[in-house]
């Protein structure tokens, strides 16, 4: 039976790495076909692994890489053409740069399988908690991935179509799908919970299925605007709970092959997280120590980098879905950004991070209880500071700098001093060539 999975899980990923952005039409006459692999619970589950292995590799490298970069997070360190164009930014930034490309590819890769699940699992009498975690697992991550597009795109779509004809929504409703496949989700596992054939099938014990599903509620509730929804999820996740993607030498730790693996990385972190000196985080902070190891030198930019470290420097590292300390910092803000702001929870939540000493992640903060202005801007700021720091390398620095009203871009490319050289991406030319619905690129 092991055998018999292993080459599933071979032909779904070779299957999946073929398709194109929105077109859901796989030729390939070396995969499995759609009917062969959801046919049974075998291939059902390669199929499952499948999506899995590639959101958490080639998905994650997308989606932490290119905003990091058009934030400032990180400087480059290469001459390849697509990371200049994303240094560079501005208005002439390439529909055909090749992460503009990868990200949109990819994750609709992984959204036409979590589809395929959706539809078939049901026809395959499965143990009711086996069936419920597929279904729940398959719409977590079309939600991550529909979440994740909407962090970086105007407007994205949120069904596939085989024909190339595929509408598109606002990034706005992009977060209200995402949002409804999650709450779904809940319904589905709270009706039956997960079955431990699922467990030891698909999760192998490395991901907290309810929370990671509430932590992505309380991301994409927070970034929708719905901050009462935001602060509910976000509360109802335990906060020694933690959730991983696992690495091995067949499949590397997406961001370490990044900066490690050859003798020329593409690129490394920036000094004090990219952020101006005035919102820097204190010198003690430790979550300093845990992402950069100190290295006193500039990029081909001239932006000050480091070398790094935490949840990235070995080549087999899992890396964390989320961090629990995310919810904290999402209750802070929420509580801030409602019509009638709660100063006082907001600091009661932004001080659970700063005097944070005993995370399970080891990303602890090791500061005192803040002491500056009560005021919603100034929180709102040290709130900003807390999740460039906290929340480092995990995709969502891009949708942060817009949220916080950081410094527009000019639109000029190679304008270094900016903080984010852009404030969305083009649409691929892959997609704008052959779905004619694709819309207007923005302007920046």
């Amino acid at each position: 039976m092991k055998n018999y999975i292993h080459i599933k899980i071979l032909a779904v990923v070779v299957l999946l790495f073929t398709g194109a952005a929105c077109e859901t039409d796989f030729d390939n006459p070396n995969a499995a076909t759609d009917e062969q692999t959801y046919s049974s619970r075998e291939g059902t589950i390669a199929a499952a692994i499948g999506m899995q292995q590639l959101y958490s590799t080639a998905g994650l490298r997308w989606i932490v890489e290119t905003p990091a970069i058009t934030t400032r997070e990180v400087g480059i360190t290469t001459t390849f053409q697509n990371m200049i164009e994303l240094e560079d930014g501005g208005s002439e930034l390439p529909n055909s740069n090749s992460n503009v490309e990868g990200m949109w590819g990819t994750l609709y890769r992984v959204v036409k399988v979590a589809e395929d699940l959706e539809n078939n699992v049901p026809n395959l009498g499965l143990q009711a908690g086996t069936e419920s975690g597929l279904l729940a697992f398959a719409k977590l991550f079309k939600a991550m991935s529909i979440g994740a597009l909407s962090q970086n795109y105007t407007d994205v779509v949120i069904e596939t179509d085989q024909d190339n004809n595929a509408e598109f929504v606002s990034r706005m409703q992009g977060y209200q799908e995402a949002i409804r496949l999650l709450n779904e989700a809940n319904s589905l596992i709270s009706a039956n919970p997960v079955s431990d054939e699922f467990n030891s099938a698909i999760t192998l014990g490395n991901i907290d299925l309810q929370n990671t599903i509430n932590a992505m509620l309380a991301r994409f509730n927070l970034f929708a605007g719905n901050y009462d929804a935001a602060i509910s999820a976000a509360s109802s996740v335990d906060p020694s709970s933690t959730s991983f993607f696992n690495y091995d030498t067949q499949n590397l730790n997406p961001i370490w092959s990044r900066v490690y693996q050859n003798s020329a990385p593409n690129w490394k972190p920036r000094d004090e997280f990219g952020l101006p000196e005035y919102l820097q985080p204190e010198e003690d902070d430790m979550r300093k120590e845990f992402y950069l190891i100190p290295l006193d030198t500039l990029n081909q930019n001239g932006l000050p980098i480091e070398d790094l470290a935490g949840f990235y420097d070995v080549s087999t590292e899992p890396i964390p879905i989320y961090l629990p300390d995310e919810m904290d910092l999402i209750i802070a803000e929420a509580n801030l950004r409602k019509s009638s702001p709660d100063t006082d929870a907001a600091v009661n939540a932004l001080n659970d991070v700063l005097t944070d000493s005993s995370d399970p992640l080891n990303v602890n903060a090791g500061l005192d209880a803040y002491s500056g202005v009560e005021t919603v801007d100034a929180l709102l700021d040290a709130i900003y500071t807390n999740r460039r720091a906290e929340l480092f390398l995990t995709g969502v620095s891009l949708e942060d700098s817009r949220r916080f009203n950081r410094p527009e871009p000019s639109g000029q490319s190679r304008n270094f001093a900016e903080e984010r050289n852009r404030n969305f991406y083009p649409f691929p030319e892959s997609e704008r060539n052959s779905n004619p619905n694709t819309p207007q690129d923005p302007s920046i």
